[in-house]
């Protein structure tokens, strides 16, 4: 699979015996900014990683003082050089990362965020695709475009749909950083932790529902997703057809079995 070639030296992806994989972005001298580079690393990492029945559960993590720090400013100005200003490749750029946070949500495995260090404007992006996130406590969080004449118009996707829209405003129109303890209380990230604990803490976290029925979780994520959008007629319509589905399913009846037997599960992942 894509995670044993090797193929990057700024990112890796090492897959565990309990089902979980470990991707660590590892671009330190770039701030593990989501460049050209990294962003088609992350996207072939995904896109292999939802076709694998090996994998259960995904952590995305990183080395150095920023989990990322967002786009790479320095690749974009460059591009300012080319005959259309740069026009072609901020389109190129904005769609692959369009496509990257697409990718995490559409991805049948929960992915957790494990925040060490700052994520700022895509990077903050990245914390609030993924399903969980649990932060460093003195990590830090913020959507900063407007400082510099760039609205975080992209990152506002993310951060929109995982705050309140006054927290998500205040966020992109003051440009300043928060606080792992006030990403918690507005909902942006699970939980913080001391440093020392925040990788045992994460794992503890995803060994737990690596232990579930994967087709469970699947079936569960993208029904969590598909209904945030629906009307609530919609929503209880949609989610009644999934749970029939899903009682139909052979972990399903395994389950439910399972606990009226008072014993623990098998599962099939059917």
């Amino acid at each position: 699979m894509y995670w044993a070639t090797g193929e990057y030296d700024f990112i890796t992806a090492d897959l565990k015996e309990n089902g979980v994989l470990r991707i660590t972005l590892d671009d330190q001298k770039r701030r593990n900014a989501l460049s050209e580079k990294m962003l088609l690393a992350l996207n072939k990492i995904f896109s292999a990683a939802n076709n694998d029945t090996s994998i259960r559960v995904i952590v995305l993590s990183s080395n150095g003082p920023a989990f990322s720090a967002g786009h790479d400013l320095k690749e974009l100005t460059s591009a300012r050089s080319n005959s259309d200003q740069g026009q072609e490749f901020f389109s190129h750029i904005m769609n692959m990362c369009s496509t990257l946070m697409q990718n995490i949500t559409n991805c049948s495995k929960p992915v957790i965020a494990e925040v060490e260090g700052v994520a700022t404007a895509a990077g903050c992006q990245l914390v609030a695709s993924c399903d969980l996130a649990i932060a460093d406590n003195n990590a830090k969080f913020s959507t900063p475009g407007v400082n510099i004449g760039l609205f975080c118009s992209t990152p506002m996707v993310a951060l929109s749909r995982n705050v309140s829209k006054k927290h998500a405003m205040r966020m992109l129109l003051t440009g300043d950083m928060i606080s792992a303890d006030h990403a918690v209380d507005i909902g942006l990230v699970n939980q913080s932790v001391k440093n020392i604990m925040l990788e045992d803490t994460v794992t503890k976290l995803a060994e737990k529902i690596a232990s579930k029925s994967s087709i469970t979780l699947a079936t569960g994520k993208e029904a969590f997703y598909t209904q945030c959008d629906m009307s609530l007629p919609d929503a209880y319509e949609y989610a009644s057809k999934i749970m029939v589905e899903n009682m139909l399913a052979l972990d399903a009846k395994e389950g439910i079995g399972a606990f009226i037997e008072k014993r623990a599960p098998i599962w099939k992942d059917k």
